[in-house]
């Protein structure tokens, strides 16, 4: 079979929808990866065959509107989440040039898309297609699904469709247990962290006396993108006890000069690192979170967005990782206090642990290649 997985324009949107690629490549089938030309070096370090479906970054539709107007991102939260959805959508129609001619040409037997990839369900009812909608985090929350709906109503309207259609299969790779109770049916699949590889140093996988705390502000930190923020969890935490690792890309962590002896930083492969750590401080990117929990450590987690608060707010209050609220409760001395009272209280990793065992009794990516075989079986 053929299986056309879409993405995004991130590695937020690349790394979680791997696994299931490569399992479906590894069982036979012929594979084909579309994202943003910028994602292209990403997907190839996968080893997976990549098309890029538009010149355009991610950032060019969340920042612009249909008519090249510039679009502010919002302050208030509920506005936030109409921008996202509204710009995700706008992604979509933007990978249509791309898109349709790879279907035409290529023939897919089904389309695998990220759960904000909207192209997606439009193209699978366009040329009659089966499609699953693949999770990217523990949940988005379901305005961001309606925003981007509206912004594609007059598209929608030329299909003869008043919605988006459903997914005929839905992976979720968030734990039950941390689920969002309004989620509807899912196929489960166990997360399996995925990221970009360095030589291995024998720091990496083993550790010291120190407990170790890891900091992260995510992938795509730049100078002009949560800089001041991964400056900000650096500090607040510089007063602990314990040997510090700053994953970050190489030229910020350049960028924060001279370190002391018991910090390291730069780009890490944290399906290794975080194993060997006892505490995650973050700014609640959607593969950092299910990293961690896979790898059993708790965390402290600064939503830097409003999407990412519902999922926070599920782990804090599952017992695993302390949610706190970014320019209100994430002082420096507060910050302080809640990674010694989460290197210093069990209860924590063992709430996470209990999760980490949930993950990896659910189906692995192989077993939903399977099912969804046979799902493209069932519609012919």
């Amino acid at each position: 079979m053929r299986f056309l997985f879409i993405s995004g324009g991130s590695a937020g949107a690349v790394f979680p929808i791997t696994p299931l690629a490569l399992a479906a490549r590894n069982a036979g089938h012929e594979v084909i990866v579309g994202a943003t030309e910028s994602v292209m070096p990403l997907v190839a370090q996968t080893g997976l065959p990549g098309v890029p479906i538009t010149s355009k970054t991610m950032f060019d539709f969340m920042q612009h509107d249909r008519h090249g107007n510039h679009r502010e991102i919002p302050a208030d939260p509920h506005e936030r989440n109409l921008y996202n959805g509204r710009g995700m959508a706008r992604l979509a129609l933007g990978s249509m040039e791309g898109l349709v001619p790879l279907i035409e040409r290529w023939r897919p037997d089904v389309l695998v898309a990220g759960a904000l990839s909207y192209a997606a369900p439009m193209l699978a009812h366009r040329f009659g297609l089966p499609w699953v909608r693949h999770a990217l985090n523990m949940g988005e929350p379901a305005i961001i699904d309606l925003s981007a709906t509206a912004e594609l109503a007059p598209e929608l309207e030329e299909l003869g469709l008043t919605a988006l259609p459903d997914p005929d299969m839905y992976v979720d790779i968030c734990p039950p247990s941390v689920r969002n109770p309004a989620a509807g049916p899912a196929q489960f699949m166990g997360y399996v962290p995925f990221n970009t590889q360095r030589v291995l140093e024998p720091w990496m996988y083993t550790k010291g006396d120190r407990p170790r705390v890891l900091v992260s502000a995510g992938s795509r930190v730049s100078a002009d993108y949560e800089a001041e923020s991964l400056a900000a969890l650096v500090d607040n935490v510089a007063g602990l006890d314990v040997e510090l690792l700053i994953a970050a890309p190489q030229e910020m962590a350049d960028a924060l000069g001279d370190l002391p002896e018991n910090v390291r930083a730069g780009w890490l492969p944290l399906d290794v690192v975080l194993r060997t750590c006892d505490l995650l401080v973050h700014r609640a990117g959607g593969n950092t979170m299910l990293h961690a929990l896979v790898c059993g450590v708790p965390q402290v987690a600064i939503p830097a967005m409003p999407k990412q608060v519902g999922m926070t707010q599920r782990l804090a209050e599952y017992g695993a990782a302390v949610h706190l609220t970014a320019g209100q409760d994430d002082s420096p001395e507060n910050v302080l206090k809640v990674c010694h009272e989460l290197l210093e209280n069990p209860s924590y990793r063992e709430r996470t642990r209990e999760l980490s065992a949930e993950m990896a009794k659910l189906p692995t990516p192989h077993d939903v290649t399977t099912s969804i075989e046979e799902l493209v079986l069932s519609r012919r």
